[in-house]
Formats: C-alpha cells, sequence, structure tokens
C-alpha cells in the first residue's frame, strides 16, 4: 500500500481498516539505532510518554518506551573510556539520555560539555565520564545504564544492544577487511558485508523481551551499516523482529551517507538490511518524498551526499508498505521531522493495535 499525505506539509494518519478510530489504548513501543537519527526521534516519542505523576506534553498515547542503542563506537571520549576502562563505549546511549530526559536543554550543555585541558580530561564529555563512574560503582555496564537513567528521570528505558565488548570488522568491496568503526567509516572503499567480533554477541535479555511484547517496533534512522546494521547482526534480535508481533517499521534515512549508503536508493536500504538479517523484518516503510531546496541540495553534493531516491515501487515489491509525505526539517542540517515522524508511527501502532 502506498499512503500518501494529502499535502506534502501535513501530518500523514493511517485510519483502522474498519474505517473507526484508531484504539487509544497507550502503546508499547521499541526503537533499535543509534547515532543522532535515533535521538531525534526519541524526542517526538518522548512527548507522549506516560509517565506517573509527569503531565505529557502531547496525547499520552505511550505506556512504554525502550530505546534499543548500539554499543560498538570505538572513536573520541567513548572509544578511549572503552580502551582505559575496558568499558561499552557510552555515547550514543548517553544521547539517548538526554533526548528522554525531562531536563533535556540544561543536560545537553552539561552532558556535551568536553574538558579543553588536563592531560587526562582533555577531550572527553561529562556524560561519558558519568556513566563511567557508574560503571565502576556498579561493576555493571547495563545496571549503571539503567541507574543514569532513573538519575535522569528519563521517560522511557534505554538498553545496550548487547553487553559483548564486539568490535565491527567490514568486509570491503575490493576484498579487504577493515577492523573497528572509525577506521570502516575513514575507508574509501564500500561496505560489502558487516561483521561482528566475537560473531556470538547476545543480545541483552530486557531487549528482547521488550521486542516480543511491543506493539510498534522501529528501526532507523541512522547510518546504515553503523547505527542500524550493526544492532541487528546481536545475536537474538534478527529472529526476535522476524517472530514479533508488534508492526514493524523501518524509518528510511533523508540523504545518502558517503561512506556507507553513497548512491543507495530507499529499497537498496532496505534490502542491504535483509542481506544481514537473512529475514524480513518490516511491514512498513516510512519514506520522505518532499523536494529538498537547491541551497540544500548543493550544500550536501559538496559533502558527496544526496536526497536518497524514494523507490516507492520497489519497496512494496519487498513486501513492505510505504507511508509517504513529507518528514524532514530543512536546518543547518536536515533532521527528520521528529512530530511528523511520531504522529506517522503512532497511526500506524495505533491501527494495528485496533486490528488486534
Amino acid at each position: 500500500m502506498n499512503f500518501d499525505s494529502a499535502s506534502l506539509n501535513s501530518t500523514p494518519v493511517l485510519p483502522s481498516p474498519n474505517g473507526q478510530e484508531p484504539s487509544a489504548r497507550p502503546l508499547r513501543v521499541v526503537a533499535i539505532g543509534g547515532g543522532t537519527g535515533l535521538s531525534t526521534l526519541l524526542r517526538g516519542l518522548r512527548r507522549h510518554v506516560a509517565v506517573p505523576g509527569l503531565p505529557c506534553t502531547e496525547p499520552c498515547q505511550i505506556a512504554d518506551l525502550a530505546a534499543v542503542v548500539t554499543v560498538t563506537d570505538d572513536g573520541g571520549s567513548s572509544g578511549r573510556l572503552r580502551k582505559d576502562f575496558n568499558m561499552l563505549p557510552p555515547g550514543d546511549l548517553r544521547n539517548c539520555m538526554v533526548a528522554l530526559s525531562e531536563e533535556e536543554d540544561l543536560l545537553v550543555q552539561l552532558f556535551a560539555h568536553r574538558f579543553r585541558s588536563g592531560d587526562a580530561l582533555e577531550g572527553h564529555n561529562f556524560g561519558n565520564l558519568f556513566v563511567a563512574a557508574l560503571t565502576e560503582i556498579t561493576g555493571d555496564f547495563a545496571h549503571a545504564i539503567q541507574l543514569a537513567s532513573k538519575i535522569l528521570a528519563t521517560r522511557g528505558h534505554i538498553y545496550p544492544v548487547t553487553t559483548a565488548n564486539a568490535t565491527l570488522v567490514a568486509r570491503m568491496d575490493d576484498g579487504s577487511l577493515v577492523r573497528g568503526e572509525t577506521s570502516i567509516t575513514a575507508s574509501r572503499h564500500r561496505i560489502a558485508e558487516l561483521m561482528l567480533d566475537p560473531p556470538g554477541a547476545s543480545a541483552v535479555p530486557e531487549t528482547l523481551e521488550a521486542i516480543e511484547r511491543a506493539d510498534l517496533i522501529t528501526v532507523g534512522p541512522g547510518s546504515l551499516y553503523t547505527s542500524l546494521i550493526t544492532n541487528l547482526l546481536v545475536q537474538g534480535i534478527p529472529s526476535a523482529l522476524a517472530q514479533a508481533r508488534g508492526v514493524r517499521v523501518y524509518v528510511c534515512n533523508l540523504m545518502t551517507q558517503a561512506n556507507e549508503s553513497l548512491g543507495l536508493s530507499a529499497s537498496e536500504h532496505i534490502e542491504r538490511i535483509y542481506e544481514h538479517t537473512r529475514a524480513p523484518i518490516f511491514d512498513y516503510a516510512i519514506v520522505n518524498t518532499a523536494p529538498f531546496s537547491p541551497q540544500t541540495i548543493e550544500r550536501y553534493a559538496a559533502e558527496n551526499a544526496a536526497p536518497i531516491v524514494a523507490d516507492i515501487e520497489r519497496i512494496e515489491a519487498l513486501g513492505v508498505r510505504c507511508i509517504t509525505g513529507n518528514f524532514a526539517s530543512e536546518e543547518s542540517v536536515v533532521r527528520h521531522a521528529a512530530a511528523r515522524v511520531t504522529s506517522a508511527l503512532l497511526a500506524l501502532g495505533q491501527a494495528a493495535v485496533s486490528r488486534a
């Protein structure tokens, strides 16, 4: 089904099949990803999460929200902490905590503060050190993330996709193997296959339980390989998604990424994901069809990036139904319009619940 909004500036709403209003039952939602893409999505979802004693800023349509976050970053402050403390990289998890926090504006400044001096501190940011301290206190990274979320009063749970200290390995199009996320993203070759070392890294049990219970599961937006596929390599995640009862939605990226998805259309993003999961895991795809300004296109072309082609027919030939419309926000950097994406996702979730 190709569902187009009436106007590129309107928010698409999917009615329930029987023509009735969607169910008002709050949803159980799982959002999988990493990087700025997942944080942007969480900011939209957070406004709808019901929390005892705290009012929603939008209609309370989410009873439980779980963010499942990649932990393979090996650069910058996260990479240094990973090496020095033998802990998982906290960067993407930290960003999700901030996105789900009630006091986001203050925390953005505090958690993003990067020390500019001191031999040991220079280059580190406060948020990463906060997580590192909790990890030392508890002796358990996953427990530290849960404690941090409690301290920050986040509207939702945050889980590392795995607690295994796994390294990304990419087989490039020239046959070479490149180890480590930083080296992979810096490579001039295209990624042919992504792997984890060790390959048996298993999912956090709470993640699998959340997927099993979920009414709505999202994957994306985010860097195709290092934010999305990396999560789907973790043992247990592909089968959990393949067997999930909730509606499964791919939130397609807006722009190609020179070192990960150069020249790939929307359908080819899904095909690359399926090559790694070895099973279809999406029911719907949210795809932007709004045009970008010439200035934006020119600016991104200078970075060897371009708008992703919305090849709707090819997506639907994969068995994935499309939700199309204006899902982009054009500012200094192109991002998803969190409110419009969230509205479309919640409509899908409520429609699925009404059919159950």
